[in-house]
């Protein structure tokens, strides 16, 4: 599956919070702190910024889908 191109990290952090049991914890500048304490305590860091750089959306899907035990493809069909 082909990752989109066109993602914000506003709506990332948005679909994060929705369906894979992440907060928002604050915003520190341009970054969204999200962490989620579900298998284990996580934290990441989302940059707001439109669209996201392919490396760092790409970075973000593999330490939440690591995370959660889950493949990649199965958080970019929620986008």
């Amino acid at each position: 599956m082909k990752i989109p191109r066109d993602v914000s990290g506003a709506r990332l952090a948005g679909i994060l919070c929705r369906r894979w049991q992440y907060s928002k914890v604050h915003q520190a500048g341009s970054h969204i702190i999200l962490e989620t304490s579900e298998p284990a305590h996580h934290r990441i860091a989302i940059p707001d910024h439109h669209p996201l750089r392919l490396g760092t959306f790409n970075s973000i899907l593999r330490a939440v889908a690591g995370h959660k035990g889950v493949p990649r493809e199965a958080i970019i069909a929620d986008l």
